[in-house]
């Protein structure tokens, strides 16, 4: 009797390991985002914001930034982009102050600090625009990989630009890239996985 007890015991405890094993071991959701593979440090810079001041990307440790780059007068794509992210943060729900949208212009020219805050309130009033200096501006842009040219357009002119959003997580790290053109759902499910780690 007390043999079988002792054995049953064993059974219950060998069990109970095996399955914390097995959800220490359970595979990570994978992100949607294109994955950086080893993540490393985002690199740091420091713009004035459309919130007043200057701020440095490392100010928002702790949230999951969304980093983006464009400007306020852009057709289609910077709008489009904004919108998505503006949806997902919706989606987010309690979670969404967990989560910071940083927009870099690639417009120095045009888009000061005012006009940047009237542009993104449209969208988000959470959404930090960023900008400065153009020499300070192709400087994280050149940190990023991103890449902007001036285009004549009738008696203006258009910024052509790469639209990819920058995810980085809680730690700082710069944890993948998302396409221009997914859905608020790609985002929304990508910023749970990494507010779960």
């Amino acid at each position: 009797m007390n043999h079988n007890l002792r054995r049953r015991g064993l059974l219950l405890a060998l069990s109970a390991l095996l399955m914390s094993t097995m959800v220490a071991a359970a595979p990570q959701p994978a992100l949607k985002a294109g994955v950086f593979e080893p993540p490393s440090n985002a690199p740091a810079f420091s713009l004035q914001a459309s919130t007043g001041g200057e701020q440095a990307l490392a100010n928002y440790r702790g949230k999951v930034v969304l980093l983006g780059f464009g400007f306020t007068n852009c057709p289609e794509v910077c709008p489009t982009t904004l919108a998505v992210l503006a949806q997902a943060r919706k989606r987010l729900g309690a979670q969404a102050d967990q989560v910071q949208v940083l927009y870099v212009t690639v417009d120095p020219e045009r888009d000061n600090a005012d006009q940047m805050r009237a542009y993104l309130r449209g969208f988000d009033p959470t959404f930090v625009g960023l900008t400065g200096a153009a020499d300070q501006l192709a400087a994280v842009r050149a940190k990023y990989g991103v890449t902007a040219e001036r285009k004549p357009l009738g008696s203006s002119y258009a910024v052509a630009h790469s639209s990819s959003v920058y995810v980085i997580d809680r730690k700082g790290l710069l944890r993948a890239m998302m396409p221009y053109g997914r859905a608020p759902d790609d985002y929304v499910h990508d910023v749970r996985v990494l507010l779960n780690e």
